[in-house]
């Protein structure tokens, strides 16, 4: 008896809303029951890949009572196959079969109204994180007048870091370098971000720069004894905040020939406690040529110095990963120019630096790396920067605190309120 002999034409069967109820023939010897050949039973009709087994014709099969009935709007041309009243749940396709959805009617059920699926999950992260918000710390260091203040603002595009102009007469001179803090909640497209800016002025301008970056490394470890204390606290927060220091530019003289020797002892210093990104400041004081050659020399230093700048080979997750970050690591330290002045370039207002034989555009990749920068810090590693100070650089500090005198002992709320001043 071939396959396909029973099958009635689609418009000539009657709804199953209005159909009814069915006589229940006779169980055929042959369908539903163990051979010894075959102890499975079939579980359905599978045409083209039923092996020439028979089977009721669709308006003989029974739909049972009480369970789901599906309606019969299926394509023969895909090869179809339902198994005949499985009671209490749904039907499958089986031997290949795509299942189409045909409308699903219940006596007692509840109709789903949207699409299930564990991918869900991303959707309830986003709002989730969309509700607390995110933070992100970031600390310049360099010599004064480097334009650090100015190239934070243009690359979160608002005035988020103080601009210090150099000293006033009236103003006293700091005899060691400060750590100035400035907070501001930005928001875009409906995602807040806590911006902290860590601005370090007086390195490097003082006549004796020995130890220059203590100030700076005692303060990276104080937020994350900050955030320890929090975390062995009996009642600790639901949300501990996050003070601790994401990223450091750290920012290159452009003087051409090779780093300071301050530079070398600070990047050594502090790559194992935070995330340093070199950067060369105002590179629009030298040519392209000038650029790749100073740039060369800079890696070729920090590589025989054994400083390690972000991204680490060491944290590369994948060889996705270890590609991408190649090409960064080539490119980098980025040769950066910054501004937060507006010019008008080709009836386009860009920003840029005005000089006596043109306009210098921040955006521009012929002009400068800033873009580079922007895409990296913000875009893609972000997120990454984050990861790799909490799992790296934290876990470091809190191994090494813990070992020291056996644990940490929990503190009182008073004294949690005291650190956080």
């Amino acid at each position: 008896m071939s396959a396909f002999k029973g099958l009635q034409d689609m418009s000539d069967i009657v709804p199953p809303e209005v159909r009814p109820k069915p006589v229940v023939p006779a169980k055929p010897p042959n369908v539903g029951a163990p051979s010894p050949s075959n102890p499975f039973p079939p579980q359905g009709l599978g045409i083209g890949g039923g092996g020439g087994v028979s089977a009721p014709p669709p308006s003989a099969i029974p739909v049972p009572i009480g369970t789901h009935s599906h309606s019969v709007g299926h394509n023969v041309g895909h090869g179809v196959g339902h198994g005949a009243g499985h009671v209490g749940g749904h039907t499958a396709a089986h031997n290949g079969g795509h299942a189409h959805g045909g409308s699903h009617s219940s006596s007692g059920g509840s109709t789903l109204l949207g699409y299930i699926g564990i991918d869900t999950i991303i959707e309830q992260m986003r709002k989730k994180t969309m509700k607390t918000g995110f933070d992100f710390n970031i600390m310049v260091v360099g010599h004064s007048g480097l334009g650090k203040s100015t190239l934070v603002n243009t690359l979160f595009k608002s005035q988020v870091s103080r601009r210090n102009a150099g000293w006033a007469r009236d103003e006293k001179i700091p005899k060691t370098v400060e750590i100035k803090a400035v907070s501001h909640v930005l928001e875009e497209g409906g995602v807040k971000m806590k911006l902290t800016v860590v601005d370090t002025p007086g390195f490097g301008d003082l006549i004796n720069n020995d130890n220059c970056w203590e100030p700076i490394s005692k303060y990276i470890n104080e937020q994350y004894e900050k955030f320890l204390k929090e975390e062995v606290n009996i009642t600790r927060k639901k949300r501990i905040p996050d003070t601790r220091v994401h990223c450091c530019l750290f920012f290159i003289n452009p003087t051409g020939h090779s780093l300071h020797s301050l530079d070398l002892e600070f990047m050594k210093r502090l790559s194992h406690s935070v995330n340093i990104i070199p950067v060369i400041a105002k590179a629009d004081t030298m040519t392209i040529e000038e650029r790749q050659e100073f740039k060369q020399r800079v890696r070729k230093e920090l590589e025989m110095a054994g400083i390690e700048f972000y991204p680490q080979k060491e944290f590369d997750e994948d060889m996705e990963d270890k590609s991408d970050n190649d090409k960064i690591r080539e490119a980098m330290p980025f040769a950066v120019v910054g501004s937060d002045k507006e010019y008008q370039v080709n009836n386009k207002r860009v920003l840029g630096r005005k000089t006596a034989w043109g306009i210098v555009e921040v955006e521009n990749p012929n002009h400068c790396e800033f873009a580079l920068l922007r895409d990296f810090l913000i875009r893609s590693h972000l997120q990454d920067l984050k990861e790799v100070t909490h799992n790296i650089h934290y876990e470091t500090y809190r191994a090494k605190r813990l070992n020291e005198n056996g644990g940490l002992h929990p503190i009182s709320s008073n004294d949690t309120q005291e650190s956080n001043l």
